[in-house]
């Protein structure tokens, strides 16, 4: 079996949790005798080579729509349906405060073709212009052969919003073990807090840092600025107070270094699908701070540290109590059985059987 992931052409220039989730799971499925090459949207694409084309990101539409349509080939998505509505209406400011009176999908739409018309992202659907991102959207539903959610609470939010009633199978984000695992020689540091992530308005490190700032903890906040959000990033900087440390974005080797050491790893986001960085934080024996807000319940259940990301006060309690808190080694446990790339791996393979048998 030969597949295709086609992705967005920003996946290593402005790398995100997308590109591990398909960097790991390309790996793990080619030792398992799938050939996959993991090709960038704006690339000319050799349909002809493969049985199977997988797609990722469904709040892209227009990258789908263009390929799915020309190579007229099975294909899947990778829906990682995140939701930065509550964000963008409430939270951006200058000319974004006008998100404040549209609808989700309209305000990606907006975003869609700013990014391309400031040059940052290509289109490749011109049609998208004129379907807009919901109808896009609603044709990639129904057209693919399979979905592929992260959770059981990310398919249900696609139903809800697009009333679908497509086939899916729920593949699971993870960790690689032979890289994220325990190291019982190194005493976790309880006065340090560990934020790994892309500096982002979603992921809300503004808040995380007003939350510690002039605190007893000292707050890593590791992860490149968002390209799209220099001033979110300069936002951050100027009123960070000595505790808090800007470390850039790093590779998963050197993660694990700050992952040991540190007692709390805090992703206190407007929205996560799962939150990946927490997940391999968990493993490697950190307390998790986390939103409440997407589906990262379904992941954590109750062995994580739940807190509101709109008040600073509340993240400030979730980091206290994860801080003197034993590790959770029952979340620990349940992410080595349940939540590696290997497993996520074998669940996207009968995928791939299913869909091409349909």
């Amino acid at each position: 079996m030969k597949v295709a992931f086609i992705t967005r052409s920003t996946l290593y220039t402005a790398p995100g949790g997308d590109t591990i989730q398909i960097e790991q799971t390309a790996r793990e499925l080619i030792a398992i005798g799938v050939d996959v090459n993991i090709l960038l949207s704006n690339q000319n694409i050799p349909y002809e080579k493969y049985s199977l084309l997988h797609f990722f990101n469904i709040v892209r539409p227009a990258d789908i729509l263009y390929h799915c349509k020309k190579a007229k080939k099975p294909f899947v998505v990778s829906t990682i349906l995140c939701n930065y509505e509550e964000y963008d209406k409430n939270h951006r400011k200058g000319i974004g405060i006008l998100f404040t009176w549209l609808p989700g999908d309209s305000i990606e739409y907006l975003k869609t073709i700013a990014r391309w018309l400031l040059g940052r992202d290509h289109l490749a659907s011109l049609s998208y212009t004129w379907k807009g991102q919901r109808n896009s959207i609603v044709e990639i539903l129904g057209r693919a052969n399979m979905l592929l959610p992260n959770s059981e609470s990310e398919y249900r939010r696609i139903r809800q919003s697009y009333f679908t009633k497509a086939d899916y199978r729920v593949i699971p984000n993870g960790v690689n073990p032979a890289l994220f695992k325990t190291n019982g020689t190194i005493k976790k540091n309880g006065n340090l807090v560990v934020c790994a992530a892309r500096v982002e308005g979603i992921k809300n490190q503004l808040g995380l840092i007003r939350a510690l700032n002039n605190t007893r903890f000292r707050l890593l906040i590791i992860g490149a600025p968002a390209p799209n959000q220099p001033d979110y990033y300069s936002e951050c900087r100027k009123i960070a107070a000595e505790n808090v440390i800007f470390i850039d974005h790093v590779a998963q080797e050197k993660l694990v270094e700050y992952y040991l050491e540190a007692k709390v790893h805090a992703l206190p986001s407007w929205f996560e699908t799962t939150g990946l960085s927490s997940i391999e934080a968990a493993t490697m024996g950190c307390n998790i701070v986390i939103t409440d807000k997407g589906d990262t319940r379904e992941y954590f259940g109750d062995e994580a540290f739940y807190c509101d990301p709109s008040d600073p006060k509340s993240i400030l309690e979730a980091i206290e109590k994860a801080s003197t808190a034993q590790p959770a080694e029952a979340l620990r446990k349940k992410i080595m059985d349940q939540y590696t790339w290997r497993q996520a791996a074998a669940q996207t393979f009968k995928a791939y059987q299913t869909a091409l048998a349909i």
